[in-house]
C-alpha cells in the first residue's frame, strides 16, 4: 500500500479556488478507480504554513503514476497550479 500525502500553502484571496480544487479532488473518487482512499482537508491551526492536504492510498506506485498523469486528475490540478505559492509531498509504503 502507498499512501501519498500532499500539502499546499495558497496565495492569499485564493479560498475559493481552494475549495473548487479541494472538492475537485473528493470528486475524483470513483471516477480514477486506482484510489484506494482519498481524504482532503483545510487546516485549521492559523500558526501553521500550509493551508490544505491531501492523503489518499494506492495498491502500489504504478497505481499512483497513473493517478498523476489521469487526464481528469490533470484538469483539477490545473486549478491548484493557479494559487499555489508552496507544495510538499511524500509517498511511502505501508
Amino acid at each position: 500500500m502507498i499512501k501519498h500525502i500532499v500539502m499546499w500553502r495558497f496565495k492569499e484571496g485564493t479560498e475559493e479556488q481552494m475549495h473548487r480544487f479541494l472538492n475537485g479532488l473528493k470528486g475524483l473518487v470513483g471516477q480514477i478507480e486506482v484510489i484506494r482512499s482519498l481524504q482532503v482537508g483545510v487546516n485549521v491551526n492559523p500558526k501553521e504554513k500550509f493551508h490544505a492536504t491531501l492523503v489518499c492510498e494506492f495498491d502500489n506506485m504504478d497505481d499512483l503514476n497513473s493517478y498523476a498523469t489521469d487526464p481528469r486528475h490533470i484538469a483539477v490540478a490545473s486549478i491548484c497550479r493557479e494559487i499555489a505559492l508552496e507544495r510538499v509531498a511524500v509517498d511511502f509504503e505501508e
